[in-house]
């Protein structure tokens, strides 16, 4: 089984910058894509950003130009390098590892961005 854990949640203002990072807990030699999802209360789980193993990137409308998805070189550990947060950023954050095509889900870390 491959853990997974989150860090850099936190409350910041309209306008801050926030970093999450998501950390395997043992060498991973398989991974096909990571991926970072948010879920507000009430709603559903979004899909936020991705990276594949080749280091191609994608992410949703309502980030783009603002958020930055990126690995470590040991490629163990992705980021998600937030600027420009809004109140509607407000969410619980997770990180997603897909290794040898099964899904791996970090804990959570929430994000609240105030006015």
């Amino acid at each position: 089984q491959v853990q997974l854990v989150e860090s850099g949640g936190g409350l910041t203002q309209a306008g801050g910058s926030l970093r999450l990072s998501c950390a395997a807990s043992r060498e991973v030699f398989s991974i096909n894509s990571m991926a970072w999802y948010r879920q507000a209360p009430g709603k559903q789980r979004d899909l936020v950003a991705t990276i594949t193993r080749g280091g191609r990137t994608t992410y949703a409308d309502s980030v783009k130009g603002r958020f930055t998805i990126s690995r470590d070189n040991a490629g163990n550990t992705v980021y998600l390098q937030m600027d420009s947060l809004q109140p509607e950023d407000t969410a619980l954050y997770y990180c997603k590892f897909v290794v040898n095509w099964k899904d791996y889900w970090g804990q959570g870390t929430q994000v609240t961005v105030s006015s």
